[in-house]
């Protein structure tokens, strides 16, 4: 089970790490946890199984996607967990495909079925698409918003650029843009201007696909702090005040990954993990584009 540790009377463990998002300062204050279990590309017929051992281990906040295929069995995971609805926040995304202000609003009810939940905790459009698709969908997801079925909106792989549309466009700003980060992809001049704007920053990827994990320094490091490279790269996430989504179907991965609380990384630790930045990204990169 998730460890836990003591901050003056405040108990930290994946349920009782959070931070407050809001979509504006008359919106209400919604708590997400800063751990979280991303669900990318786990097939429906593993979802279910790792998403049900990521709550048994503590986890509260999960992350799918339309694009996923594996909605369905992560509402059923929820719902056989036995944890009541409010305990668990659930994020999932709109695709490209259903982009546009009618095609939002029907690909988010498709969602909510697949789930077989009554709302979602936060909804991202997944990725910038056209400008003016990206636009329209905005504004679909406001009235989501406001309609009540929504706690928050936000983005994901959005650019400076993307947002500095958005503000200028909508009435809305994001409360979240999910993005790749990592030590080897830390995105400062990006995550600096989110900070700036109120925008919490979630890193997917955070353990860059497993292809960094054997770097040399990493490996030294999380000798030292008797720690896996991988729980040495989620920590990392976490004193940047990220909210970090690490991924996988391993149950002791699963397990593993919430063993974060119990120690802290120095101040020259953590700069020599900056230091590591190369802009890698293990994939594709929309915050580049138009």
């Amino acid at each position: 089970m998730a460890n836990f540790r003591a901050v003056g009377q405040r108990v930290l463990c994946p349920a009782t790490d959070c931070i407050d998002i809001s979509n504006a300062p008359e919106e209400a204050v919604v708590k997400m946890p800063r751990l979280g279990f991303g669900t990318y590309m786990i097939s429906a017929r593993d979802a279910e199984a790792a998403v049900l051992t990521a709550l048994r281990e503590g986890y509260r906040h999960i992350d799918t996607a339309q694009l996923y295929r594996n909605e369905a069995a992560v509402g059923r995971a929820v719902r056989a967990s036995g944890l009541r609805r409010e305990q668990v926040f659930v994020t999932t995304k709109l695709w490209n495909a259903d982009n546009g202000y009618d095609a939002t609003l029907s690909a988010f009810h498709r969602s909510l079925s697949e789930l077989g939940l009554d709302y979602v905790d936060l909804y991202l459009l997944h990725s910038p698409m056209r400008v003016d698709a990206r636009l329209d969908s905005w504004r679909a997801m406001e009235d989501l918003l406001r309609g009540g079925r929504v706690r928050a909106i936000g983005v994901s792989n959005f650019g400076q650029q993307h947002l500095e549309e958005l503000f200028a466009a909508c009435s809305v700003r994001p409360a979240v843009n999910q993005v790749e980060l990592h030590p080897f992809g830390t995105r400062r001049q990006l995550v600096d201007f989110c900070q700036q704007h109120g925008i919490a920053m979630q890193a997917y990827s955070p353990l860059t696909k497993g292809t960094r994990l054997r770097d040399p320094t990493l490996v030294e490091m999380a000798a030292r702090y008797q720690k896996s490279t991988a729980q040495l790269m989620v920590r990392w996430c976490l004193q940047k005040g990220f909210v970090v989504l690490p991924r996988s179907v391993n149950p002791a991965h699963i397990a593993a990954n919430t063993q974060v609380y119990d120690f802290s990384i120095s101040d020259i630790d953590m700069a020599k993990l900056d230091s590591l930045n190369e802009d890698y990204v293990t994939g594709w990169d929309p915050t580049r584009g138009p």
